[in-house]
């Protein structure tokens, strides 16, 4: 089974095309902490905070870089948003991931649980972890 092409979405919601195999670090995670989570491995676009199951906030690599503590807590400079409903159609999870630059947005119901991410393959051609095929995500 191929990846969901985005083009063939349109009756689809989020739910539909939520990737569910994704890691979130606590909300107690340092920053020196989500460097190092990045740094194990080159695939990773966006760390997921979360206290919980309580999506705290999102950070890219260029969140954690430069000048700031190792030791301050990593949810100081988390990203609270954008977030995507589960509900929704595909098309806004799409919309929201491909304003990203990890081309990622996490899914959050109502009661703020993290369920997974929309995320958008590199040609930006379908979505990511609704296959079995190899991706480029």
């Amino acid at each position: 089974m191929a990846h969901t092409k985005l083009e063939e979405a349109g009756d689809l919601t989020v739910a539909d095309v939520v990737h569910r195999k994704f890691s979130a670090l606590p909300a107690d995670t340092t920053i020196g902490a989500v460097r190092d989570w990045f740094a194990a491995s080159t695939s990773r676009r966006m760390a997921f905070i979360a206290d919980d199951e309580r999506y705290v906030g999102s950070l890219s690599r260029d969140d954690v870089g430069g000048d700031l503590d190792p030791t301050a807590p990593a949810a100081d400079v988390a990203h609270a948003g954008p977030t995507v409903l589960p509900e929704a159609p595909a098309s806004e999870g799409e919309q929201l991931a491909l304003r990203t630059e990890a081309r990622r947005v996490p899914v959050v119901d109502r009661d703020g649980r993290l369920l997974g991410v929309v995320s958008v393959t590199e040609d930006r051609q379908a979505f990511c972890g609704t296959g079995d095929a190899p991706g480029d995500c």
